[in-house]
């Protein structure tokens, strides 16, 4: 009994490691084509044609065999390509996919291309081509590399030169370097003119809704089988008016647009109800009583007293300042004045004596 036990548990263990070995050991007729770069593994060996007859157990057994053998295998494939660790020594184990060889159709269509700009269909219809140009360019004065744009560019800017040349034919008189800085201020602001508008050209192209399509899609509402119809009349060259209504269409056939039709009355027609109409027209203009805006009047009638305060005030300020000035004149002047009046006081025959003893 003791025998026959240890003969049984050596079989059961000789089953598992056979097992074990089964799990990770396939082997195929034909060997699989491996695209490691896509993860792609295909299976070139017919399968078993009486274990995938009908749908059931047996089946999907198959199929799950089937899939688990060709996973371990492109799972084998990938152990032996070079690994190494992410991150540091304590980081997970990578390994590096080689360049994929199956061109494999992608989940979503390839984006629209963008739409030339301006200066993109100018050169192209100028035959310009661009040339890639280095940032940094050679500067003979500061002898060192410098940009080619910017601050500190090679060359310097020209309007902060201590020299500037007097082109020909220019006047002599004029000032070259203001002449040099309006140039610039103008090539700014004509580049960020040129910047605003392509912004606008930009966000009306995103805000531009496509025209619906006019064909059948079989999911279209009322509005829109009433727009084809509309169209569809209108394309004629009489636009529509000869053409047959359907049941539910109105009498007026539609505009191109889409919009109401203004409607004129008749040159000659009825002249009495045209009296009426005139009538009723200068009545309600005779009726109507100007709309008072009470507070239009409000702030008119609040302007105006704000207004003769100030004039006011600066006419009592010009007063006092006439005042002032007037007594300044004054006392520089008492002199003269009190010297008037005694000229004025003396006798008369003081002033022949005087006269005489000068003459004498």
């Amino acid at each position: 009994m003791a025998a026959a036990r240890v003969e049984d548990v050596l079989a059961a263990a000789e089953e598992q490691e056979a097992e074990k070995r089964r799990s990770v050991t396939v082997e195929k007729e034909l060997e699989l084509e491996f695209d490691l770069g896509n993860l792609l593994a295909l299976d070139r060996n017919p399968p078993p044609a009486a274990g995938l007859r009908g749908a059931g157990p047996r089946r999907e057994a198959q199929l799950r065999a089937l899939a688990r053998d060709n996973t371990q295998l492109l799972v084998a494939r990938l152990w032996q390509l070079p690994a190494e660790r992410a991150g540091g020594p304590g980081g997970p184990l990578v390994a590096r996919l080689p360049e994929p060889a199956f061109r494999l159709p992608r989940e979503k269509p390839p984006p629209r291309p963008r739409p030339p700009t301006r200066w993109e269909q100018f050169a192209r219809l100028k035959g310009i081509r661009r040339r890639k140009r280095t940032a940094l360019v050679w500067d003979e004065q500061a002898k060192e590399w410098r940009r080619r744009w910017g601050y500190r560019r090679a060359g310097g800017d020209p309007a902060r030169a201590w020299l500037a040349e007097v082109p020909a034919g220019a006047d002599p008189q004029e000032d070259q370097f203001a002449r040099l800085r309006r140039e610039k201020r103008e090539r700014v602001a004509r580049n960020e003119l040129n910047r605003l508008r392509n912004l606008a050209r930009a966000h009306r192209a995103a805000t531009t809704v496509p025209a619906a399509p006019l064909h059948p899609t079989g999911h279209q509402s009322r509005e829109e089988l009433g727009h084809v119809a509309r169209v569809a009349r209108v394309s004629t060259a009489s636009l529509g008016r000869f053409q047959p209504r359907l049941p539910k269409e109105p009498a007026e056939p539609p505009s191109r647009s889409g919009g109401k039709k203004r409607r004129f009355e008749p040159l000659l027609g009825n002249l009495a109800a045209e009296r009426g109409r005139q009538l009723e027209l200068l009545r309600d203009m005779n009726s109507k009583k100007p709309v008072l805006d009470i507070t239009r009047a409000v702030n008119k009638q609040l302007r105006q007293e704000e207004a003769e305060a100030a004039a006011a005030k600066g006419k009592k300020q010009s007063q006092r300042g006439k005042r002032g000035r007037r007594r300044q004149h004054v006392g520089r002047s008492g002199k003269k004045s009190g010297a008037r009046r005694q000229q004025q006081q003396r006798p008369a025959g003081s002033g022949t004596s005087s006269s005489k003893r000068k003459k004498a």
